[in-house]
């Protein structure tokens, strides 16, 4: 069973009408399989959230909470994930402006298909990662994120945007490191999962940015691999036997003897398959 719910700050459930020819009603949305809450006139408020409530063993799901954001598979072992819709002016930087602004909505939630969870695939994307763990995984956090300003926020290093020649708000937030030299960037998967592959795009607004010339990836075991890097624009790849891990980290980070001082990443890639 899968329930989408509509709630304020105050932690209850908005009543609305979800269009004009309906009795006002608690905006909740329950499937066995598929979840969801469609809404033709209601303005979010800042404090609403979108909580997502899952029961069975089932812990793999395909979501969608607002037409912005790509569908994403996600792994939800809490069976609760609270979604805080982030329409404060410092949040909203590192997105589109229309996301969330819309009076009308289609939030959605589904189990994820077989294939689509045994497929080999890039583990790290999430473009609903938020800055605070909020249940689902994958999740990126960091030890340091420039000015704790949003678009340098390390969940922006899995959201599926690649715009790196330019720096700042939408369409070319980053993880920003704020010339922290243990700086540290690590994705948490949530379980177990096996990976190969490893796809780095630095952010390239040359000269304005530096980039490194040397990284390390960590996993969860304890085993490291030393890489060295490039100022390429182009996505940079690393291959490796097939590993076990719940999570990789990005550390160790080398920056090059040039006059900037702003190395960035746009975008990790982690490819591989869950483990079932």
């Amino acid at each position: 069973m899968i329930k989408i719910e509509l709630k304020n700050e105050q932690d209850q459930t908005v009543v609305g009408r979800i269009d004009h020819e309906k009795e006002e009603q608690f905006f909740v949305a329950e499937g066995k399989e598929l979840a969801v809450l469609a809404i033709k006139n209601y303005s979010y408020e800042v404090g609403d959230k979108i909580v997502v409530t899952v029961t069975g063993d089932h812990p793999y799901f395909v979501a969608q909470l607002d037409e912005t954001l790509a569908p994403t598979i996600i792994y939800l072992p809490q069976k609760t994930w609270e979604y805080t819709i982030p329409l404060e002016e410092s949040a909203r930087k590192a997105s589109v402006e229309t996301a969330f602004r819309s009076t009308r909505h289609h939030i959605m939630v589904r189990q994820a298909h077989v294939f689509e969870i045994e497929a080999y695939q890039n583990l790290t994307f999430n473009s609903h990662d938020q800055k605070e763990f909020s249940s689902a995984y994958p999740h990126a956090h960091a030890n340091v994120e420039t000015r704790d300003d949003a678009v340098f926020f390390a969940k922006n290093a899995i959201d599926g945007k690649f715009g790196n020649l330019s720096h700042g708000s939408y369409p070319f937030a980053s993880w920003g490191i704020n010339q922290q030299a243990d700086a540290a960037l690590t994705i948490d998967f949530g379980r177990m999962v096996e990976i190969d592959w490893v796809r780095l795009l630095f952010r390239a607004d040359y000269p304005h940015d530096s980039y490194w010339t040397e990284v390390t990836l960590a996993f969860s075991d304890g085993e490291e691999r030393i890489v060295e890097t490039t100022n390429a624009v182009e996505f940079q790849e690393i291959h490796f036997p097939m590993k076990e891990t719940s999570r990789l980290t990005f550390k160790q980070l080398k920056k090059a003897t040039d006059d900037s001082p702003f190395p960035a990443l746009t975008q990790i890639e982690v490819f591989g398959r869950n483990q079932r």
